[in-house]
């Protein structure tokens, strides 16, 4: 009887799955393995959160396989070739990804694998469009997202699902491993408990993704467009996760979106972000951790650990920084109007390295993705493709007068500041003595005092906008 071995990685699905389909087609029978292999990642392993997620995903997903998902821990050559020689399999098939060590460690495992005589087969899964296929006039890897987007929509987003394999239930195998662990030994679930916040918020499931699509496409999704920028109202899809782990898949997602409402366009288009970011590392893979415009090489960012520290919890003393670092801690998610405003106060007002708030968000988002953490991160400092202009410089009380006007956003995540009326909300310093007494707040004591001027701060980032553009003449 022909045995295949389909590895899954970020796939984490049966439906929709084109290694698991191309799998089913050729071979009597299908061995699904997962292969836990942190240090092929390099300096990139799964942060806390993430973990999270992949710990409860692999449940799922072997749950989906009727439990004969088989887990082995790395190295993942190792673990395949042993596979391979115990089950009999001649063949291994798998879904791209497309980060620079994941794209390294798998060139060599099927040069490895091949040398051996087994077959090797990888497929497309995760993104819409490769980032090989699509180029400018000049054959050049695109750096500004519109033209990028446009060219993506005049070819055509691919939005025809995979037919369900109605014979795969029965074709799958089970054979006794050497090294096969449960999915609990790989100690993916944090030792002290500080995860109920983000256990209350996500249902981490195939299921639980197509439930969340469902929701979104029938209450938000004709909302999308301007709904997007309101964190009170959470009109969003809140579908990245799924994304990320590939509980869910980009076409399914694009096929799933009914009609061409402004809503559905501006949904899409952030569908596209995605793919962006994707083709920006695949093309530009050093940009994880080192500029794209190499003037930002000698930016002069400051090293104030207690600064840093104090945008981490919370605790900026301006409102809308510390709701939105609030809401990442307790739910492993942010709404993206407030990433970028509190992107923008670690990189412009305390002028600290955009690579410090990657690394933050890396291990404390369950939807950590090494490439829109990296093109965000970048976009904000200024450093990356179509960045943001470095003097554009986010004002986080405006931002939140536009966008939290009633101060909702903020009362919730920021209790100690609910008393004070939607006026002074946003910036509580500014607040009469009385009226901060009447409601309770103490500034220095109940809540911080701001960490920096505001106005002072993006002076000081924009003079040291000025030195770099002047160095780099000289």
């Amino acid at each position: 009887m022909s045995i295949a071995i389909v590895w899954f990685r970020r796939d984490l699905r049966t439906e929709n799955n084109p290694a698991l389909m191309a799998a089913l087609d050729a071979y009597e029978q299908v061995l699904p393995v997962y292969v836990h292999d942190p240090a092929a990642d390099g300096d990139w392993s799964g942060g806390a959160a993430s973990n999270w997620w992949l710990h409860h995903a692999l449940v799922d997903l072997a749950q989906q396989l009727d439990q004969r998902l088989v887990v082995l821990q790395g190295p993942a050559l190792a673990g395949l070739r042993r596979l391979v020689k115990e089950s009999g399999a001649d063949a291994v098939f798998w879904n791209r990804l497309y980060e620079p060590a994941a794209i390294e460690r798998d060139t060599g495992i099927k040069q490895a694998l091949r040398e051996d005589g087994v077959r090797v087969e990888s497929h497309n899964a995760n993104l819409m469009f490769e980032p090989w296929t699509v180029a400018n006039r000049q054959g050049l890897p695109f750096r500004v997202f519109t033209p990028f987007w446009k060219h993506l929509s005049a070819l055509g987003l691919p939005t025809t699902r995979l037919p369900a394999h109605t014979s795969a239930a029965g074709r799958l195998a089970a054979p006794s491993v050497s090294g096969q662990v449960p999915v609990e030994a790989l100690g993916l679930l944090p030792r002290i408990s500080w995860d109920q916040g983000i256990a209350a918020t996500w249902v981490p499931t195939r299921a639980g993704g197509l439930g969340r699509l469902d929701e979104f496409l029938a209450t938000d999704l004709a909302h999308y467009d301007t709904g997007r920028d309101l964190p009170a109202r959470d009109q969003v899809s809140r579908l990245s996760p799924y994304l990320h782990f590939g509980q869910l898949s980009p076409v399914e997602v694009a096929a799933a979106i009914p009609s061409s409402s402004p809503g559905a366009q501006a949904f899409l288009r952030e569908l596209g972000w995605r793919e962006f970011a994707a083709y920006q590392l695949y093309h530009f893979p050093h940009t994880t951790d080192a500029p794209l415009d190499k003037r930002f090489e000698r930016f002069p960012w400051r090293d104030a650990p207690e600064d840093l520290a104090a945008w981490q919890q919370g605790r900026t003393g301006i409102p809308m920084v510390d709701a939105g670092m609030r809401q990442l801690w307790a739910s492993g998610w942010m709404h993206n109007r407030v990433r970028m405003i509190v992107a923008s106060f670690l990189v412009k007002n305390l002028l600290l390295p955009w690579q410090e708030g990657a690394r933050w968000f890396w291990d404390t988002l369950v939807d950590a993705d090494l490439a829109s953490n990296s093109l965000g991160w970048q976009w904000t400092a200024g450093s990356g493709a179509d960045a943001a202009p470095y003097f554009r410089v986010f004002n986080p009380v405006l931002q939140g007068q536009k966008f939290d006007a009633n101060g909702d956003y903020v009362r919730h995540w920021v209790p100690e500041l609910g008393g004070l009326p939607d006026k002074w909300i946003h910036r509580p310093w500014e607040a009469p003595a009385d009226l901060l007494t009447d409601a309770g707040v103490r500034l220095g004591h109940d809540y911080p005092a701001p960490l920096v001027d505001l106005k002072l701060s993006r002076q000081r980032a924009l003079q040291a906008w000025d030195q770099l553009k002047a160095g780099s003449r000289d």
